[in-house]
C-alpha cells in the first residue's frame, strides 16, 4: 500500500540568507504565504527582482533522500531538510508526483493551493551553504512554488491532496 502524501516537516526563514527554522505549525495567508517567511514579508532574496509567486515552496521527503543517497555514495556530506530552503518537506510523494502539480489546484490540510512553478535548483542555496554539489543532486528534484489560494493552519501530518485536474 502506497503510503498518503502529508506534510513530514516546515520550515521557515526571516530574512534572506537566514537559516531555514523548522516550526510546528504554518499560518497561511492567501495571496502572501506563511506569516514570519521571508517571502510573505517581501524580505526573500528575490522578492524584489523577480515577480513571482513565491508564497510557499514544497519538496518531496523521497527527493532529499535520493540525493543525499548519490551524496553518500561518493562519501559527501548530506543535506538536511532545511537545507533545500523549502518551507515544506511532503512525505508519501515521489519527486515527479509533487512536479506534476505545476498549473494544478491541490490540498494542503484543506487549505488550496495552486502550483505555479518548479523550483529549479539555482546558486542561491549552493552559495549560502558553499556546496555547489546542490545544483547537480536536486536537479528534477527540487519541488515546486505554489500560490496560497486560502487562509489557515497547516500541521505536520496534515494531508496533500489533489484531484489532478488543472485550474480554468
Amino acid at each position: 500500500m502506497k503510503a498518503s502524501p502529508q506534510i513530514h516537516s516546515i520550515f521557515i526563514a526571516n530574512l534572506a540568507g537566514e537559516p531555514m527554522m523548522p516550526i510546528e505549525q504554518a499560518d497561511i495567508i492567501a495571496g502572501a504565504g506563511i506569516v514570519g517567511d521571508r517571502y510573505a514579508l517581501g524580505l526573500g532574496a528575490f522578492s524584489k527582482t523577480k515577480a513571482k509567486i513565491r508564497h510557499i515552496s514544497l519538496i518531496a521527503l523521497s527527493g532529499v533522500e535520493r540525493a543525499n543517497c548519490q551524496l553518500l555514495a561518493k562519501h559527501q556530506t548530506p543535506f538536511s531538510e532545511g537545507d533545500t530552503r523549502r518551507n515544506l518537506v511532503i512525505s508519501g510523494i515521489s519527486e515527479d508526483e509533487l512536479n506534476s502539480l505545476v498549473g494544478k489546484i491541490f490540498y494542503l490540510g484543506g487549505l488550496a493551493f495552486k502550483g505555479t512553478e518548479l523550483c529549479v535548483p539555482c546558486q542561491r542555496p549552493a552559495n549560502l551553504l558553499r556546496r555547489p554539489d546542490f545544483m547537480t543532486v536536486f536537479e528534477g528534484r527540487g519541488g515546486l512554488r505554489a500560490e496560497a489560494l486560502e487562509s489557515g493552519i497547516l500541521n505536520h501530518g496534515d494531508m496533500l491532496t489533489h484531484t489532478g485536474s488543472q485550474e480554468k
